[in-house]
């Protein structure tokens, strides 16, 4: 995980909820960042392992890293830039 340009990510806790509020509220986040902007999507439920990373697929993001800590599902997600 390569964070030595980037500002800390902001912490979306999102623990004990079940699916598909995971993905729904990390969506709701990623569409409120600027370019650049990283998130870090913390949950419990064992869908968001496949539903985070389809999402970010989906909305053209970048999944940074995604590690497992405990019960605890962790992605940092980079909002990308939408000038092509």
């Amino acid at each position: 995980m390569d964070q030595c340009h980037s500002a800390p990510a902001e912490i979306v806790d999102l623990c004990g909820l079940h699916c598909p509020l995971p993905a729904i509220k990390t969506r709701r986040k990623l569409g409120m960042l600027s370019a650049g902007a990283r998130i870090e999507v913390r949950c419990t439920d064992a869908l968001a392992a496949i539903d985070i990373p389809h999402l970010v697929r989906e909305t053209g993001d970048l999944l940074v890293d995604h590690r497992k800590d405990g019960r605890v599902l962790v992605f940092l997600i980079e909002k990308a830039s939408r000038d092509t």
